[in-house]
């Protein structure tokens, strides 16, 4: 058995993949499923897992605070954070660059454009 990938619904696909990519995803294969969606998926390099951004035209996206969240390794968060926050991205929380120089769990979050967080952890492996 393999995990596989994560759908989430999405307001706008372009804004979406936008963000995305800023983050280091690719963009994988576009299709329109026999319900109308439009679907994208977006890759990680040398990941087998796919993020599936979804949008329906007759569908309400809303991301409820706190819900649900994806996550990120990256084997140096400062150079990381340092990139995504100069594509215009908000790192939080806040003075996220203070707190990295002290303690082993290095950690920080980003927003999408609906709400879903994106929780990145420094993973040296």
């Amino acid at each position: 058995m393999k995990f596989l990938h994560t759908r989430i619904r999405v307001r706008d696909l372009d804004l979406s993949i936008a963000f995305y990519k800023k983050l280091g995803y690719i963009e994988g294969e576009r299709k329109d499923s026999p319900q109308g969606n439009k679907l994208v998926f977006m890759e990680l390099p040398g990941n087998p897992v796919f993020l599936e951004l979804t949008y329906s035209p007759d569908y309400t996206t809303t991301c409820p605070e706190d819900l649900m969240h994806t996550a990120l390794g990256v084997p140096d968060i400062i150079d990381y954070c340092d990139r995504v926050e100069k594509s215009g991205i908000e790192i939080w929380p806040s003075g996220w660059r203070e707190k990295f120089t002290s303690g082993d769990r290095k950690m920080a979050f980003v927003t999408d454009p609906d709400g879903y967080e994106v929780e990145i952890l420094e993973r040296k492996d």
